[in-house]
């Protein structure tokens, strides 16, 4: 039982990464980065069920609750404040970003070889997965022109940094990635304002149109 829930979250997390590349649909990138969220934020307590304690749980729930319902509530009102739903004129097309993100994949699998010959079987993997949402999170971030999906970018990279620490941590509870977390929290409501009073003065939110303000 326990392989089949590690190989359920190794597929959810793969396929929640490879959706966020493949599309130019706000609304699904945010459906994606909350189930990913909810996920990556039940990952310690999947991964360390023998060790089972209350403060794991606790870590878990507010950990999914701000990943996969707070964060994505907050960038669901970001997005309908600044009326956008598209990702018009990325860098990088979804076409491209896919095939991208399957050379990011095999780099992934590449850098945690050493890694992986140290874990056990059931947990080699999700190194891979850890640096490969990492590596799509920063992509992401450069590849897209909206401020709304460059925050997208910015959650997902934190979610392959906290499933590092679920998966590579011996000690509990994940006090580090928890205050990652809060900084998160803020980060995405102030960016949330910002988008909403950018959008509302220049009349868009494309980072790149910005830099061509004058006084």
């Amino acid at each position: 039982m326990d392989d089949i829930l590690l190989n359920l979250v190794v597929v959810i997390i793969l396929l929640s990464n490879i959706r966020l590349l493949n599309t130019s649909r706000i609304p699904v990138m945010i459906v994606s980065v909350a189930i990913q969220g909810w996920v990556i934020g039940s990952l310690p307590l999947v991964l360390h069920w023998e060790r089972f304690q209350l403060t794991l749980v606790f870590i878990t729930l507010i950990t999914v609750t701000i990943k996969g319902v707070i964060l994505p509530r907050l960038l669901n009102r970001s997005m309908q404040q600044a009326g956008v739903i598209r990702e018009e004129e990325p860098f990088v097309g979804p076409t491209s970003s896919l095939l991208i993100g399957l050379f990011l994949l095999s780099l992934s699998f590449w850098i945690t070889s050493t890694l992986r010959s140290s874990l056990p079987e059931g947990l080699s993997f999700i190194p891979v997965l850890a640096l490969f949402t990492v590596f799509n999170g920063l992509f992401l971030i450069v590849s897209r022109k909206k401020a709304i999906t460059q925050v997208i970018g910015y959650l997902t990279l934190e979610n392959g940094v906290y499933a590092f620490g679920a998966a590579l941590a011996v000690d509990h509870p994940f006090l580090v990635e928890l205050g990652v977390l809060l900084d998160v929290w803020v980060g995405v409501f102030i960016m949330g304002i910002a988008i909403y009073h950018i959008n509302r003065e220049f009349d868009h939110i494309d980072t790149d149109k910005l830099s061509t303000l004058k006084h």
